[in-house]
């Protein structure tokens, strides 16, 4: 099929290495045009008919680009994404959409005026646990869904040098790193909640920029629990949803940014396959039937995402990603870190 839409892409750090460049190279539908890079060429080594430029403003003045991909660090996103959008090209964010809400708001109305496509790369939401927990809700096999709690467990206890996310900079930290995933993942599935309480904390020695979080999320019938941290030699659960008819528990991460960083093909039959003996336990009963045992993961599918934009520039399907749900996360950030350092359960006021 031929590829239809050019992309440019800024930046090639760790999330164009990663996340962006081999999936938009893999696409049928897209084409990898330019990159930008201020002093070199890694782009070309990699995806040798690539034409990298220097400056975003070469993107932004060739007419044959239609979508641009912004993988830069967080202090750049909404100054970037403002001159796509005023160039009125089709705009993808790398997560976190911005530092602060009321930017995510002016870009959303930019985008709207000048009629252009505007997402942000929540990627975490085509996650294999996350389609399968979506899965088991849709089928009510838990009942009415009472606790559910997600985390992100790593454990470096030390700060990576010449890493911008863990300095004292705008949008840094793992609230804006891992809290705009989760967030936007209980966004997805439980929709607005009615207040927030969260702890957020610098706990590693030396540290400047906040590396765990515990954020609660109320519900009417409902208690959502986000946590993440950079202490634990011995992870807690990925995922765990409790309901009056029973429970779901899941260890370990969707398998896709392990391969994607090791250089698998996502054309491989078995991409975002994860193996057996990393599947989730379901303990349910229903209709007097009890069962307990393994459910299969879902397939992570973050090739859907590039395939998605595409459909929606093109079709005018509808984004995966609305830019309102991103905005709504961020806010929920910033309400978050607000609770911390207030210590008090604050409204949502949204």
């Amino acid at each position: 099929m031929t590829k239809l839409v050019n992309v440019g892409l800024v930046g090639f750090g760790k999330a164009s290495r990663i996340f962006h460049a081999p999936l938009i190279d893999a696409s049928a539908n897209l084409h990898l045009h330019s990159v930008v890079e201020r002093h070199r060429n890694e782009s070309q080594k990699v995806y040798p008919g690539v034409r990298v430029v220097r400056d975003i403003s070469e993107i932004l003045a060739d007419p044959d680009i239609s979508l641009v991909v912004i993988a830069t660090p967080n202090t750049t996103h909404y100054s970037l994404a403002k001159a796509v959008l005023s160039a009125k090209k089709h705009l993808l964010i790398d997560k976190p959409f911005c530092n602060t809400s009321a930017e995510a708001r002016e870009l959303i109305e930019l985008a709207q005026e000048n009629s252009c496509l505007l997402t942000v790369y929540q990627n975490r939401r085509m996650d294999g646990p996350f389609r399968t927990v979506q899965k088991i809700l849709a089928q009510e096999q838990l009942g009415r869904v009472v606790e559910y709690e997600a985390c992100y467990d790593r454990f470096r206890n030390y700060q990576k040098p010449n890493a911008w996310r863990e300095e004292a900079l705008p949008g840094s930290g793992v609230l804006f790193d891992l809290g705009a995933h989760l967030i936007d993942q209980a966004l997805v599935l439980f929709g607005k909640p009615e207040s927030i309480s969260a702890d957020v904390r610098i706990q590693r020695d030396k540290g400047v920029t906040d590396d765990s979080f515990d954020i609660r999320l109320n519900y009417c019938e409902l208690k959502v629990t986000l946590r993440a941290g950079m202490l634990f030699r011995e992870t807690r659960a990925h995922i765990s949803v409790h309901g009056t008819a029973g429970s779901f528990v899941k260890h370990g991460l969707d398998p896709q940014e392990a391969d994607l960083i090791a250089g698998k093909s996502l054309h491989d039959v078995d991409w975002g396959h994860e193996p057996e003996e990393n599947w989730g336990i379901l303990h349910t009963a229903i209709d007097g039937l009890t069962y307990r045992g393994k459910v299969a993961t879902l397939p992570g599918n973050y090739p859907a995402i590039y395939q998605n934009i595409f459909e929606a520039i093109t079709t005018g399907s509808r984004l995966l990603v609305d830019p309102e749900t991103a905005w709504q996360t961020i806010r929920l950030i910033e309400l978050a870190r607000e609770s911390s350092e207030q210590q008090r359960t604050i409204k949502i006021d949204f």
